[in-house]
């Protein structure tokens, strides 16, 4: 994982100091903590009329050429909802609508430490699936059929809804 070296605010070099109970980087220039949170993310869990799976197959890293969710990382200013179907619309050209929350897992990354996703189901789409943004393919897939699935995040996503019947 990269490190912050310096303030966000002013520039100056960041310092590690105990602070609310734990170590923080701390800019002594502006006299603030630099506060670290999880990145937001959300993951889509789409099926059709056949209880098909959509999956997305990814063309950047990390896990390029691998199988996930549609989903992605939140905007500024964004909702999670919103954001989800804005990554759904991005990676599978199809625009939905979201039945239900799924729930909400903490995962471990390499690049962001942690990143919290949310889970939606999306039941009722429209449009002609496409893959785009940062997917190479999109397609249905049978739940006795699933490829391999990149992030585990996911993968209890999946879980979770196959598992509600």
């Amino acid at each position: 994982m990269m490190k912050k070296n310096f303030c966000p605010f002013c520039g100056k070099k960041l310092i590690t100091k105990f602070v609310e109970d734990r170590n923080r980087l701390f800019c002594k220039s502006c006299d603030t903590p630099i506060y670290e949170n999880p990145v937001p993310a959300t993951a889509i869990v789409a099926v059709d009329g056949k209880k098909r799976l959509l999956l997305v197959k990814r063309s950047v890293p990390p896990k390029t050429g691998m199988w996930c969710l549609p989903g992605g990382f939140l905007e500024l200013g964004e909702s999670p909802e919103q954001g989800a179907l804005r990554e759904l619309k991005e990676e599978t050209g199809l625009s939905g609508t979201i039945q239900s929350l799924l729930g909400v897992i903490s995962s471990n990354s390499p690049r962001y430490n942690t990143v919290l996703l949310v889970g939606y189901l999306v039941n009722n789409y429209t449009g002609t699936l496409i893959a785009g943004d940062d997917a190479s393919d999109a397609s249905y897939f049978n739940p006795e059929e699933l490829p391999k699935i990149a992030f585990s995040s996911h993968k209890d996503f999946i879980n979770m809804y196959y598992s509600s019947f």
